[in-house]
């Protein structure tokens, strides 16, 4: 009897703890089915019947369920939360980098969008070696905008160039008109820059700090082939009896061959441009060379020429026709030797 009792107690004590489990993890449909079994089981407990095997299946099951939910769960989080970190994080840095070197989200955005396949990292290293030049930001930016494939360089590329570029004396914040001109002076060849660089010294006789002032002041003359640089520079030295420093000082190298010979020949017919003699004298005083080349056409014509568009149309193919005939060389011979000459008495009248 004392054991019955004891058994009746238990029975008790079950009841709410497996109704509750039952009703929580089944749904509607399944609650019957179960309600009926474990009542069945419960009516055979009440007659005498034994709960060891039902107290011994539901508490496993009740403990054993919260396990199997927990594995489940952060599974997939974990797998693609390992699959997207260390790109994000990576970007994070660089993006963190580029706006403490002082550029714009707008254009960090812009810049990770020009090559979306490339690593951040490579970006990143590419244009701290531009920075390192003295550029600032917003050149860098219009740059890389402009030719996209300075960012597929190696940084090892870069730096060498960068280093050849000092020497050359375009350092220190020099290179900005060098870079936004004329972009390609990183991924042309050495060999190609040093052939203008050599034209200009050997050629023309320019001074080391001429050559500097002209890659700087007329980046342009870096995609110009070297024989037609060194005609030019002749035709302005011979023809037009202009001095070094003074194709220097006007960016003479900056303009066309073509309306370089327009406008001085058109002025020279007209009797309004004369060559100077060996003493640097004309009878006629010459124009400026910014009032000849760095004035748009109708002003050129309106205040220099003193002519009109429709002459100046007429002579511009008259010049073609002599150009085609070759009949409109007038190079002296003997150039090297007349030049050299005349570059040491440059030299003496600035010494005077």
């Amino acid at each position: 009897m004392a054991a019955c009792g004891r058994q009746v107690f238990g029975w008790h004590r079950l009841v709410p703890l497996t109704w509750s489990h039952v009703a929580r993890q089944t749904h509607h449909g399944e609650q019957k089915r179960t309600s009926a079994s474990l009542l069945c089981k419960l009516t055979t407990a009440s007659n005498g019947g034994g709960l060891e095997n039902l107290s011994h299946v539901e508490s496993r099951k009740y403990v054993r369920e919260p396990e199997c939910r927990t594995s489940l769960i952060p599974c997939p989080l974990e797998k693609q939360r390992t699959a997207v970190a260390p790109g994000f994080i990576e970007r994070e840095k660089v993006v963190c980098s580029l706006l403490d070197m002082g550029f714009s989200d707008i254009h960090i955005n812009e810049l990770l969008c020009l090559w979306p396949s490339m690593h951040p990292q490579q970006l990143l290293d590419i244009i701290s070696e531009l920075i390192l030049l003295g550029l600032n930001p917003e050149p860098v930016y219009v740059a890389l905008k402009k030719s996209p494939q300075l960012l597929k360089l190696p940084v090892t590329h870069v730096r060498r160039r960068s280093g050849y570029l000092r020497k050359l004396g375009l350092g220190e914040g020099k290179l900005k008109t060098v870079l936004l001109c004329c972009p390609e002076i990183f991924t042309m060849h050495q060999r190609d820059i040093e052939s203008i660089v050599g034209v200009l010294k050997e050629k023309c006789l320019f001074t080391v700090q001429q050559v500097t002032k002209i890659l700087h002041r007329c980046p342009f003359v870096l995609r110009e082939d070297p024989g037609e640089l060194e005609y030019k520079f002749q035709y302005a030295y011979f023809r037009m009896g202009v001095k070094h420093a003074d194709v220097v000082r006007t960016d003479f190298l900056q303009y066309s061959i073509t309306k370089i010979k327009q406008r001085h020949v058109f002025l020279e017919r007209l009797g309004r441009y004369q060559t100077p003699d060996k003493k640097g004298q004309t009878q006629v005083p010459n124009p400026l060379l910014k009032d000849i080349l760095r004035v748009s056409e109708a002003e050129f014509l309106a205040r220099t020429a003193c002519s009109s568009a429709e002459e100046f149309e007429v002579f511009k193919k008259l010049l073609a026709r002599e150009e085609e005939e070759g009949s409109a060389s007038h190079m002296p011979d003997n150039k090297s030797l007349s030049l050299d000459a005349g570059r040491r008495q440059e030299e003496e009248e600035e010494e005077e």
